[in-house]
């Protein structure tokens, strides 16, 4: 009995120090599980939905492209008829109907950011005697300050008659509290050139950088600057030493004659001329 005894323990403590060795590789696996948990949860957090406002929202195109990416936003536009279109697509986002150089009328600090397309130029317009450019601009950008919160950001697509539009919307953005500027997609093309203005609410981050520009090679020493040129230039094409149409009319001394020398001219061009007759280069009387 003594050796089977002996054997029997010996036994029980192999089972015990497999029991032991189970648990703590369940325990290790519930550890790692938790900590996969816990690095899914924060990537989960990072992901967080932003509550958005769409300036001019229109139809609510632009807010369809919030929607995709998982963002809650509110448009708002001055337009009736266009927010009916918007109510009848059965867009995502909350709509008001609002002028925005009257200034926003939301809770201080509630947006996480804000957009627009083609909206900002037409704040410069005095539509009526009592309408001021430059105060609407004000109250717009003071109201917008109010409601986003500090840090976030405000991008505007929009379309300047010149540069000195430009300046006044950016210099009243500034006096409100902005930082940031004028970014230029594809400065050189007349097609496909884009102007935005990106906007921070509050001094920049000091790792804060402007975003890049498509389509811009060169660009300024400083590179959270956007390289801009207020002027176009394209390269000029050198002219062939054409006969001047000073030059054809010189021996011409009537109408007829210059009428003629035109017409001799472009068959040399090779383009198709009626024949000449004696009615060629003749005033029609007022009768006819």
């Amino acid at each position: 009995h003594s050796e089977s005894d002996d054997e029997d323990d010996e036994d029980d403590g192999e089972d015990g120090d497999d029991d032991e060795g189970s648990n703590q590789e369940e325990e290790e696996e519930d550890g790692d599980g938790d900590g996969q948990g816990s690095e899914h949860h924060q990537v989960r957090a990072n992901e967080a939905p932003k509550l958005l406002l769409d300036i001019g929202c229109g139809t609510g195109l632009s807010g369809d492209v919030l929607s995709e990416h998982g963002h809650i936003w509110v448009g708002m536009d001055i337009s009736h008829a266009m927010l009916q279109v918007a109510l009848a697509r059965d867009v995502e986002g909350d709509l008001f109907l609002s002028d925005a150089g009257q200034g926003l009328y939301f809770r201080t600090g509630v947006f996480d950011g804000a957009i627009s397309v083609s909206v900002l130029q037409w704040l410069c317009n005095a539509d009526t005697s009592q309408a001021n450019p430059r105060k609407r601009l004000q109250v717009f950008f003071e109201s917008l300050y109010s409601c986003l919160k500090r840090g976030s950001r405000a991008v505007f697509q929009f379309y300047p008659e010149n540069t000195d539009q430009m300046e006044l919307i950016t210099a009243s953005a500034m006096r409100a509290g902005f930082s940031g500027g004028i970014v230029v997609d594809y400065p050189n093309s007349s097609k496909a050139k884009k102007i935005y203005l990106v906007l921070n609410a509050g001094p920049p981050l000091p790792d804060h950088e402007q975003p890049k520009a498509l389509g811009v090679e060169e660009r300024n020493a400083n590179p959270k600057q956007v390289k801009y040129s207020g002027k176009r230039e394209r390269p000029q094409k050198k002219r062939k030493n054409r006969t001047s149409t000073m030059s054809i009319f010189a021996n011409a001394h009537s109408t007829k004659d210059k009428v003629i020398a035109v017409k001799d001219r472009q068959r040399r061009q090779g383009k198709e001329v009626r024949v000449d007759s004696k009615y060629t280069g003749r005033k029609r009387s007022k009768k006819f």
